[in-house]
């Protein structure tokens, strides 16, 4: 695999975005310039109105300079998330009360520029995107279920959680719950909040005892 490959490799796992154009590597100095626009954008006027020649003028790039990069705008718009918020680094401690407390911290912790409105936004268009759900499962969703999956499965080799447990259950109910309170308060949450769904809702029903209660 000669250089080339190597980055166009590298850029598709970044973002899905265009990898080449004419044979050559995309000069990727003005993404940043673009993700920054979508994000002004999404935050201003939200999923549904946002458009790409919006995010050109912004930028102050040529459309055809955004499609070389992005399929679309569910493309561009969840790769700008995705990059400000950075990955979900999987934690290890050697405990299932430490693996969740380090996740709690890092989900509400790190520099992002999400804020509710850009989540409000995003919410409703899922409703009725196919195209925005798509994307956000594959390339945002998938990746944090799979870390939280693993600190379970960690768990259960540990003996601290039941093989009978059900886990696609224990991974759901974290995002589920920050998302509701979301939807509830129009607020995101905060590390207080993240921290007493782990310790008061996740934590005990992961290692409670799935033997049947004797009536």
């Amino acid at each position: 695999m000669d250089q080339t490959e190597i980055v166009n490799r590298r850029l598709k796992l970044q973002g899905g975005h265009g990898i080449r154009h004419r044979g050559h590597p995309l000069d990727t100095s003005r993404d940043v310039a673009i993700r920054e626009a979508a994000l002004n954008l999404l935050s201003e006027i939200g999923y549904d109105r946002l458009t790409m020649d919006a995010v050109a003028a912004r930028a102050h790039a040529s459309k055809a300079t955004i499609y070389r990069r992005w399929q679309g705008k569910a493309a561009l718009v969840v790769d700008a998330l995705n990059c400000s918020k950075g990955s979900m680094l999987e934690p290890d401690t050697g405990s299932l009360e430490g693996d969740l407390a380090s996740l709690s911290h890092a989900s509400c912790s790190q520099e992002n520029r999400f804020n509710a409105q850009i989540m409000l936004g995003l919410i409703t268009a899922l409703a009725h995107d196919a195209e925005l759900r798509d994307v956000v499962r594959e390339r945002m969703i998938e990746p944090r279920t799979k870390v939280i999956r693993a600190i379970f499965e960690r768990a259960v080799e540990r003996g601290e959680v039941s093989t009978e447990r059900n886990l696609d259950l224990l991974v759901a109910l974290f995002p589920a719950l920050m998302i509701q309170q979301v939807l509830i308060t129009g607020e995101l949450p905060d590390t207080d909040f993240s921290t007493r769904v782990m310790n008061d809702v996740i934590l005990p029903l992961a290692t409670a005892s799935t033997s049947p209660v004797n009536s």
